[in-house]
This record gives C-alpha cells, sequence and structure tokens, in this order.
C-alpha cells in the first residue's frame, strides 16, 4: 500500500502501463511513459545536486511534461513548489527566495519573460527546460533541456528514502501583508485527502478526471493524484478556457470527461452560457465544486440541466486539502440559502467552538470552525510565529498535548448534523455597533433574480465604524436598479445590513485561482493611502 504520493504512480504503471495517463488536447502520454520519463527526470534532478528535503520550483504551463516533472521531484525527496505561470518573475523570485530553490524547472518562453537582473539572483544549483535551452541562460546554475538530459538516464526508480511525514509540496496563498506564504504539505496529508476522495467517489481506471485548477491551487491535488491512483486518464484543460464556456464544454463533451472539479464560478457560466443542452454530457457522472461559495440558485440551474451527474461541494482551506463534503440533495424552488459544507471525511474531525469556549453539538449556536487530523497542514514554511498563531491546544483533549487548525470560518449546524458556512472570520464586521457577516448580505442580493454575482465590502467610517457599499454583476439580458435591489434587500435584511451604495459591473476581477478578487476591489473602494 502506498504512503508516500510518487508509489500511486509506480503502481498503476505496473497495472496498466499502455493505459492513457495524462493528455493535453491531442499530446498525450501513457503510464509506462509518465514513470519512466520522471524516474529519468529524478535521476538528473540527483545528478544536479537536489537531495531530500530540498524545494524545487515548477514554474510552468499546462502540459504532461508539468506532471512528469511534479513526479520527478517527488522521486527525489524533495517537495515540489509550483508557481502560477503567469504569475510575474517578481513572484517567482519571492518564492524562489523564500523556499531557496535548489532546482527550477521551467520553459525556455516562461524563462525568457524574465528580466536579465532577475536570471542573474538565481541561487540555484540547476534549471531545466521542458523544451529547449534558452539563448542565455542563467549564468549562476547548471542549465538542462529535458530531450537532452532525461534520454541518458537510468528508468529505473531512485534508491531515495521518502517518509509519510516528509514534505511532498508547497502551494502558495496570498499573505495578509501583501507577501505570500507558503503551505507545506506532507506526503501523509495529501494521502490522507486522496485516499478519501478516491474512496468516496468510488474512481475507477475508467474514469477521466478534468485538471482545471493550476498546480498552485489545492484543488489539483485530487485530479492529478487521484487518478494517478486509480490508474485513470487526467484532461489537462487549457489555461484560459474557461472564460470561453461554448468551448468548456465542448471540451468536457470531447474529451468524455467522467469527473469534473472546478471552482462554482466555472460551473456557473457553463450553466448560463456555456449551451449545455447542446452537448452530449453522458459521460460525465461527478460534478465537484469547492473554493467559494455556489450561488443556490445557480447551482439548481445547473442541476436542472445537469441532473445524471453526482454532485458534491467540497470544503477546506488549503492548509488542510479538503476536511468536509456534502453531497447535494435536490433543491426546492423556494431554497436561497447556501447547502451546506456537510460533515467531516473519513479520518478527519472537526470542532466548532463558539465564543465561550463551548463545543458546538446541534443546531442554535455559532462556533469557529476547527479541524484536526493527519489532513493539516505542517504549517507555513519559514514562518513560525505565523503557524502558531493558526493553532490552538486542544480544551478537548484532556492529559495529551494536540493542536487544531483554525479554518477561521463561522459555522452552524443543522437538524441533520451538517455544519453550514456562516461566514469568513475576517468578514465579520461591525456597523452601528452591530456585528455583521458580509457573506450574508451577498446571499441575498444573489437570490435576486437579476443578479448574477455580488461582493459586499466593509468601508471604514469613523462615526459608524464601517459603511457597506456592494458591486454587483446581473445575469444575461437582465436590467436591475440600485433602488430597487435595495427593496428587495430590505425584505429579508435588517435596515444597518443593506448597502448604502450599490455598484454594477459588467464582470468582477478573479484571482489566478478563478475566485472573486476581494482584496483588489476593497482597494479600489478605499483608495491608495487608507
Amino acid at each position: 500500500m502506498a504512503y508516500v504520493l510518487h508509489q500511486l504512480l509506480t503502481e498503476s504503471a505496473a497495472r496498466r502501463p499502455d493505459a492513457e495517463a495524462v493528455r493535453l488536447l491531442n499530446e498525450a502520454i501513457t503510464y509506462r511513459e509518465l514513470e519512466t520519463r520522471s524516474n529519468q527526470l529524478a535521476h538528473a534532478l540527483i545528478e544536479s545536486g537536489v537531495i531530500p528535503g530540498d524545494r524545487v520550483g515548477i514554474y510552468l504551463h499546462k502540459s504532461p511534461a508539468a506532471i512528469v516533472s511534479i513526479f520527478g521531484i517527488l522521486k527525489t525527496g524533495a517537495c515540489y513548489v509550483p508557481v502560477d505561470a503567469s504569475a510575474p518573475g517578481l513572484r517567482l523570485m519571492e518564492i524562489a527566495r523564500q523556499c531557496n530553490f535548489r532546482a527550477l524547472i521551467t520553459s525556455c518562453t516562461l524563462f525568457e519573460k524574465l528580466g536579465d537582473a532577475l536570471k542573474e539572483e538565481w541561487p540555484m544549483a540547476a534549471t531545466f527546460f521542458v523544451d529547449k535551452l534558452p539563448a542565455a541562460a542563467s549564468s549562476g546554475s547548471k542549465a538542462f533541456s529535458f530531450a537532452d538530459a532525461l534520454p541518458s538516464r537510468s528508468v529505473t526508480l531512485p534508491s531515495v528514502k521518502v517518509i509519510g511525514h516528509d514534505l511532498a509540496y508547497i502551494l502558495f496563498t496570498s499573505g495578509s501583508t501583501g507577501t505570500p506564504k507558503g503551505v507545506m504539505l506532507s506526503h501523509l496529508n495529501a494521502l490522507t485527502f486522496v485516499n478519501w476522495g478516491f474512496d468516496t467517489f468510488a474512481i475507477t481506471a475508467q474514469d477521466r478526471l478534468s485538471n482545471h485548477a493550476p498546480f498552485n491551487f489545492d484543488l489539483s491535488v485530487f485530479d492529478i493524484f487521484v487518478a494517478v491512483k486509480a490508474g485513470a486518464a487526467i484532461s489537462l484543460v487549457p489555461e484560459g478556457l474557461s472564460v470561453f464556456p461554448v468551448q468548456l464544454s465542448s471540451f468536457i463533451q470531447d474529451q468524455r470527461i467522467t469527473v469534473w472539479y472546478s471552482v462554482p464560478m466555472v460551473l456557473t457560466l457553463l450553466q448560463s452560457r456555456g449551451k449545455l443542452e447542446e452537448r452530449d454530457l453522458s459521460a460525465l457522472r461527478l460534478v465537484l465544486f469547492a473554493g467559494e461559495v455556489f450561488p443556490t440558485k445557480h447551482l439548481r440551474a445547473l442541476m436542472q440541466k445537469l441532473p445524471h451527474p453526482r454532485y458534491a461541494n467540497l470544503y477546506g482551506p488549503t492548509e488542510t486539502n479538503v476536511c468536509a463534503y456534502y453531497e447535494v440533495e435536490p433543491i426546492s424552488p423556494e431554497q436561497s440559502a447556501p447547502i451546506p459544507i456537510g460533515k467531516a471525511c473519513a479520518n478527519t474531525d472537526l470542532v466548532a467552538i463558539d465564543a465561550e469556549g463551548r463545543k458546538l453539538t446541534g443546531p442554535g449556536k455559532e462556533g469557529l470552525l476547527y479541524a484536526r487530523g493527519s489532513i493539516v497542514m505542517q504549517g507555513y514554511y519559514g514562518r513560525p510565529k505565523e503557524t502558531a498563531a493558526c493553532f490552538i491546544r486542544n480544551p478537548f483533549a484532556p492529559g495529551r498535548e494536540e493542536n487544531l487548525y483554525c479554518t477561521g470560518d463561522w459555522v452552524t449546524i443543522d437538524e441533520k448534523g451538517n455544519y453550514l458556512f456562516v461566514g469568513r472570520k475576517d468578514h465579520m464586521i461591525k456597523t452601528r455597533g452591530y456585528r455583521v457577516e458580509l457573506g450574508e448580505i451577498e446571499a441575498v442580493m444573489v437570490a435576486h433574480a437579476a443578479v448574477d454575482e455580488a461582493v459586499a465590502l466593509a468601508i471604514p467610517e469613523e462615526t459608524i465604524g464601517n459603511s457597506i457599499r456592494a458591486i454587483v454583476t446581473l445575469s444575461n439580458s437582465r436590467s436591475l436598479t440600485s433602488p430597487e435591489l435595495k427593496r428587495h434587500c430590505a425584505e429579508k435584511l435588517p435596515p444597518y445590513m443593506i448597502p448604502e451604495e450599490i455598484e454594477f459591473r459588467d464582470s468582477l476581477p478573479r484571482t489566478g485561482n478563478g475566485k472573486i478578487d476581494r482584496q483588489r476591489l476593497q482597494r479600489e473602494m478605499v483608495g491608495p493611502g487608507n
């Protein structure tokens, strides 16, 4: 039985060597090729100086070579650190400095986008290029191309000792100070999640899983490693395709995707603009979503257009992979409240603690949600103080030392024992002396038939604490005025929760992970220097 991630590949390659492992449109490799090439890359990395515990950066667009890179790094005992290919060179350099990359795997095209000054700063032993060597590679490290370096290396698995507690990857998220922080996940952290996903959704070798998320987003862990555990195929979704929902629905049809996993925004676009009624999506048996709240009316509309798949809401911050899930039941026409985030995944425990320090055991109270178990991260790389701030000593485990990870989310419990998301700890604001959850305001606005998406923002004001402003997008060919939307809000919200100003836009800015970029909207509203 596998206890580290790359053993999943070795086992599936032995069972299904000629089965397709990874595809990007017309480019595909088999399990034998994925195993062989990743072994060769591992040997090349080791010969260049990579040792267990090192950090190796991946700065690549999606491709089979990127998947080879992930497994090749893992087989050295090092951990992989994916950086968004659309990120600027300065962000890559910041992450490289924080992690002290031993090596980098990139492409000639991306490398040449970096400024000369950045190239001179590489503190690494080697840079590997999946395509060809650039005209002028880094002067501070050796440069290799896959075509030159891999064929001469051994095709056997390197003899490197790796255990479940060793780091597997570091995913960088936005830090509150503006500096990215790296979430450290071990092989055990990831395998706990992977084994749960494999069992819960009955993934088989006949499945084809989409990979929509970039590799620096935690959703990709499911796509890659659950598929490889099953010996299933991974279909890499071309970058940028999600903003073209008609082409995306054709991709799902033509690739015969059976398992789809993405943020809700992508599914909302597919539902509203993807011409799903014109597609044959009979192969699709499972639709998973995570990352942010899926507006109930959009989810209901999607389930009406595609009634045959199973639907599940997967919940959890990057620091826990996924720690809770809810398989969606039929949604009644009158339901507007968000669906539950559900119950804890296997080998995971969730504890909600109210303001008085008591554990939530049933409906009627709100509490801050904590997670415990082998899914919880090892910490933030190089940031012991920030790591310590995310944990508390478990008050319900007398006689032993155990920490609980704070998700930062407020929840309640329904009559069936499901956790219900109330809002982010940092989305709780005070206005006119009242505590207000901005997510509740957003949910009410989105419930209006004409509203597509809505964001509520708190604008600091000395006299009242915060004023509330909203930014809204409308559904196709719908019209709505600010007074009309305020009247709608007044039917369900007290006066102090009704946005004072409502701005209508054609679209909302997104982060690289597809989530609404709230920080950017907040800066636009508050203005520079505030």
